[in-house]
């Protein structure tokens, strides 16, 4: 990614892939990156969201499943900024198949995404960070706070751990190859939670705008305790992890 020295949003030019693409966010995400220039390219696992009538469609589409990340390596060669935005909230709270696929969707899906995609990233570990990769991980407020499913907390915090454990050992490297953010969204009107309180599109212009900036945490919510909390717990988790790294590295 090349610094854009001029006025213009640092998304124009780029190249940008969102999963979750046919979701209330991914929808509104799409539409407020290509009003900043991006060209976007929606991930999806339907042919049938292709077609979307209320808003701006990506300019391309890739089609994929979870379970089948590998098949996507190829593809994002030339994408500067991947979004995991996908996401599952099991209805039934204690059916086995549910919470499976919870952890799938939630957590393993994404591991694997931010793998490949790390894999991608220019070798040079001391890269200037806009030469570099970018990926933002949808982890949501349910990663420190109750979502009323517990399967789906559950995963959350999976995955968000673990994004704070790979976050450490970037730091510990002064790797800037990959460029992490970590998205965390309070409740907005989607699929997944319709009682949501906020817009998704008021969600995405949040999200847009804070992402210009070098900030590792992205919070949009409407719960302030959530800003007191989530940077305390990273920065505990972030710590923790970089002392156990550097113990075991010895």
């Amino acid at each position: 990614m090349k610094k854009d020295l001029s006025d213009k949003s640092r998304f124009q030019g780029l190249k940008i892939a969102i999963t979750g693409a046919s979701g209330s966010l991914g929808k509104s995400l799409i539409e407020e990156l290509k009003r900043n220039g991006a060209y976007v390219v929606g991930l999806t696992h339907s042919k049938n969201n292709n077609n979307n009538s209320c808003g701006i469609t990506p300019d391309d589409f890739i089609f994929w499943s979870c379970g089948e990340e590998k098949l996507l390596s190829s593809k994002l060669t030339d994408i500067d900024i991947l979004i995991l935005n996908h996401g599952f909230n099991p209805k039934e709270l204690i059916d086995s198949n549910e919470i499976n696929k919870a952890i799938e969707i939630n957590a393993l899906s994404h591991w694997r995404l931010i793998q490949i995609f790390e894999e991608l990233a220019p070798k040079n570990k001391n890269i200037n960070k806009y030469n570099s990769k970018e990926i933002w991980i949808n982890t949501s407020e349910a990663e420190i706070q109750i979502a009323f499913s517990p399967a789906y907390e559950i995963t959350k915090r999976l995955i968000g751990e673990i994004i704070s454990l790979k976050k450490s050992k970037l730091l510990i490297e002064k790797n800037n190859s990959l460029i992490i953010k970590k998205l965390i969204l309070g409740p907005f009107k989607s699929k997944l939670n319709p009682a949501g309180i906020l817009s998704p599109e008021f969600v995405a212009k949040q999200i847009i705008k804070k992402a210009e900036k070098k900030d590792y945490l992205i919070i949009v919510t409407p719960n302030p305790i959530t800003y007191l909390l989530m940077p305390i717990i990273e920065f505990i988790r972030i710590i923790y992890s970089m002392l156990i790294i550097k113990i075991y590295s010895r």
